[in-house]
């Protein structure tokens, strides 16, 4: 016979309210005991909830990967300008020192040769 039955035969022969009250408490007990994960179990309803959930977090999580290439983009642009920079003051420099270099080479040449002269 099977436990539905034997159920339906334990309520239908119960005299009172607490006595039956006690037959489907049982009942439930060895639902409990026969299926112990059942608590976990999961529906349709629960797993298209949480499709939905982690859909919306993947579209969120693709809107901030493409804000953050933005900045990145944004972030290498103007490294890159810096660096330009950078280089024209390197350059610059440069041909300040040469400025200052070349006519004082030619006036240690001529010191010279007005101290070999002297001499």
């Amino acid at each position: 016979m099977s436990s539905s039955v034997a159920l339906y035969e334990a309520l239908t022969t119960a005299t009172d309210d607490r006595t039956r009250a006690r037959v489907i408490a049982e009942a439930f007990e060895r639902l409990e005991e026969r299926y112990p994960h059942l608590p976990d179990m999961v529906t349709q309803g629960h797993l298209r909830e949480t499709e939905l959930r982690l859909q919306k977090e993947i579209e969120l999580v693709k809107a901030e990967t493409v804000q953050m290439r933005g900045e990145i983009r944004e972030t290498e642009l103007r490294l890159q300008k810096e660096i330009e920079q950078v280089r024209g003051e390197i350059v610059r420099s440069k041909v300040d020192l040469l400025k200052w270099l070349i006519p004082l080479m030619f006036a240690q040449v001529a010191a010279i040769a007005a101290l070999v002269k002297l001499l």
